[in-house]
């Protein structure tokens, strides 16, 4: 039997998760006294890449997520309304939502689905169209690439959602009135986050964009600022901020909370701050996972994908269908450290859905597999074209 009393179960909570505060205060201690006392080779590479993943990623992602939540929150738009009044432009306006960086509009477009609201072109569309919040990283690092990267993607996810619909039909793959219900039914405890703990990662994080906007113009920060206590203070700030994100992210993750996807009903200043170190945890574990096995392994990667240049795409297109951000955003690391070619990168763009696979999985898994499959085709295509084309110059006049 469930107690509902609110004094009971504050009472029964996890300690890290009834005192998270006190908790985030002692960790951020532990980082500051081991980034000045320290001096390992291994840390120097976990301080450099969870300050990069901050500065470079994270105030970028929360400065875009401010603006497009406080949009959606006081314009009062629903999507669902919108498609339901002009169907003609479901597909495009789908494929618009999964282009968009992260997976908040593709996770917009799969819930719309999973109230059997849509077409499967359309979730074909959006899932070919999404790069997931892997675009964070590669818009926040190369601009010009990142919009070519979704432009190619909204394009083609919308020639691909035209081209299901017309071989299955609209209808294809519906959902019925019992799998709809089936959605909404389940539920789960949902993690509280502290409101002081909230206030501090803003207090972080409002320095920390503009920070990454004076980053992004080449500007040495750490010069501009660095004093007869502390060498490189941006670089400090970047670590303990980046640290602040990471443990946020994994104190319910530890505890065994489910990850809820934010929607309209929550605040946005949650949805920013629940998104950004969404990505952060995952930007971070990426960075650490390329730079420390380049380290121990001492192999260059480069080198072996070169050797190997024509298979490259493909493994890329086939870590896109593993869903999640993660892996994506692992192969993004990989493109921007010069290791994969931008062919792999395009084709990793257009096969992976990212986090908005996960609510068809739950609800309808073969419309899930069967839409993930579809993806991989364009992906395939338009990877190897542009390897052919512009790479390795097989098709050169």
């Amino acid at each position: 039997m469930s107690i509902s009393n609110p004094r009971y179960n504050e009472l029964t909570q996890p300690i890290l998760i009834k005192y998270q505060l006190i908790a985030t205060y002692i960790l951020l201690s532990f980082c500051i006294l081991g980034y000045f006392n320290l001096d390992n080779e291994v840390l120097n590479i976990i301080q450099s890449s969870v300050a990069d993943a901050y500065i470079a990623v994270s105030s970028f992602v929360a400065g875009t997520l401010l603006i497009f939540y406080s949009l959606e929150k006081f314009l009062n738009f629903d999507i669902g309304v919108f498609l339901k009044k002009h169907p003609k432009l479901e597909i495009v306006g789908c494929s618009f939502l999964g282009a968009l960086p992260g997976c908040g509009g593709a996770i917009i477009v799969m819930t719309q689905y999973t109230r059997g609201k849509i077409s499967f072109g359309s979730v074909v569309a959006t899932l070919t169209a999404t790069m997931g919040d892997a675009a964070f990283l590669l818009i926040a690092k190369k601009p010009l690439i990142g919009l070519f990267v979704l432009l190619t993607g909204f394009f083609v996810g919308i020639v691909s959602g035209i081209l299901v619909n017309l071989l299955h039909g609209k209808f294809f793959l519906k959902l019925t009135g019992c799998q709809v219900i089936k959605r909404y039914a389940s539920t789960s405890k949902k993690y509280k986050q502290s409101k002081n703990l909230e206030n501090l990662w803003l207090f972080f994080m409002l320095p920390g964009i503009l920070i990454g906007i004076l980053s992004a113009f080449q500007i040495d920060l750490n010069s501009v600022f660095t004093n007869r206590f502390v060498k490189d203070p941006v670089s400090l700030f970047g670590f303990v901020a980046g640290s602040l994100c990471f443990f946020m992210w994994l104190l319910p993750l530890l505890h065994g909370y489910k990850i809820h996807i934010s929607d309209n009903n929550d605040t946005v200043k949650y949805r920013t701050i629940s998104d950004t170190n969404f990505v952060t945890g995952w930007v971070i574990l990426a960075f650490l996972a390329f730079e420390l096995s380049v380290h121990f392994s001492k192999i260059d990667l480069s080198i072996i994908f070169n050797t190997y240049l024509y298979f490259v795409p493909l493994i890329s297109i086939l870590i896109g269908l593993l869903p999640g951000c993660g892996p994506q955003i692992l192969v993004t690391t990989m493109y921007l450290s010069g290791v994969i070619p931008l062919s792999a990168q395009l084709g990793n763009a257009i096969s992976n859905d990212g986090d908005a696979l996960f609510p068809a999985i739950a609800i309808h898994p073969k419309a899930a597999l069967i839409a993930t499959l579809y993806s991989s085709i364009p992906a395939f295509i338009i990877s190897y074209l542009y390897l052919f084309i512009f790479e390795a110059n097989i098709f050169w006049f």
